[in-house]
């Protein structure tokens, strides 16, 4: 069996007012070849960390192939949810330790789906602290977002 392919994803997510119109991005590093890609959208009315876990979500779909992914976001919900809380509300139905629904349940199964065809792994980066590829999602995610925003106004 072929080595899975390795990857590196940068992602971030923006809200202007949470909820209120947000942007999602990410950045998809392939270290053997140098190639990337980058992509980013955007939604009305939505929160935060709805397009933190879709910026993780659009770039885990990128991907053609099982792949072993180091995951680097600066959002502690998604990384803690995928590391720490994911099995957790599954066996409990989709509830949180104290019982109430699972916020973002649509976006929690749908990574889960993802994890279970890749190979993650977590690492947190500090939000605007002059991490390059962290700093490049974050403009991405805040263009998709405005761009939206003044396509609403002008349409």
């Amino acid at each position: 069996m072929p080595a899975r392919p390795h990857v590196e994803l940068f992602t971030d997510g923006a809200c202007s007012g949470n909820p209120g119109p947000g942007g999602w991005a990410f950045l998809l590093r392939h270290p053997a070849s140098g190639k990337t890609i980058e992509d980013a959208g955007a939604e009305l009315d939505t929160t935060n960390n709805r397009m933190e876990l879709t910026a993780v979500i659009r770039g885990l779909e990128a991907l053609t192939a099982p792949s072993v992914v180091d995951i680097y976001a600066d959002s502690q919900y998604v990384l803690k949810g995928l590391e720490e809380w994911l099995d957790q509300w599954k066996r409990r139905g989709w509830r949180t330790a104290s019982k109430q629904p699972v916020k973002n349940e649509d976006l929690w199964r749908r990574l889960d789906e993802l994890r279970g065809r890749h190979t993650l792994r977590y690492h947190w980066v500090r939000g605007h602290d002059d991490h390059p590829e962290n700093e490049r999602c974050d403009e991405l995610a805040v263009a998709a977002r405005q761009a939206l925003v003044h396509q609403g106004r002008s349409g």
